[in-house]
């Protein structure tokens, strides 16, 4: 069974940083795309970063050169360091296991940007 549990969301003042972890468990993990996502109040889920088996990583526009997406297969994490943190990044944010288009979610941990 896969679960993902997201971990080191909080608050953080604009210009801050922040890691997000998330621990997965399940078979499958080194060959799985993972992903971090985010929801703000009021809009529809959005893609922040993906990483595949190989470590190739894609980023949304509006994250790129901020964050970075990793992982560590042998410990079944994926990872999502943020800085230059703003207000627009304030959202839950998800971690997503993708294999074969099969996906799972974790149960989400809150990002607030604010001073």
């Amino acid at each position: 069974q896969v679960q993902l549990v997201e971990s080191g969301g909080g608050l953080v003042q604009p210009g801050g940083s922040l890691r997000l972890s998330c621990a997965a468990s399940g078979m499958f993990f080194s060959i799985a795309v993972m992903g971090w996502y985010r929801q703000a109040p009021g809009k529809q889920r959005e893609l922040v970063a993906t990483i595949s088996s190989d470590s190739y990583t894609n980023y949304a526009s509006s994250v790129k050169g901020r964050f970075t997406i990793s992982r560590d297969n042998a410990k079944e994490m994926v990872y999502l360091q943020m800085n230059s943190l703003n207000s627009e990044d304030t959202a839950v944010y998800y971690c997503n296991r993708n294999l074969h288009g099969v996906e799972y979610w974790g149960q989400g941990t809150q990002v607030t940007v604010s001073s």
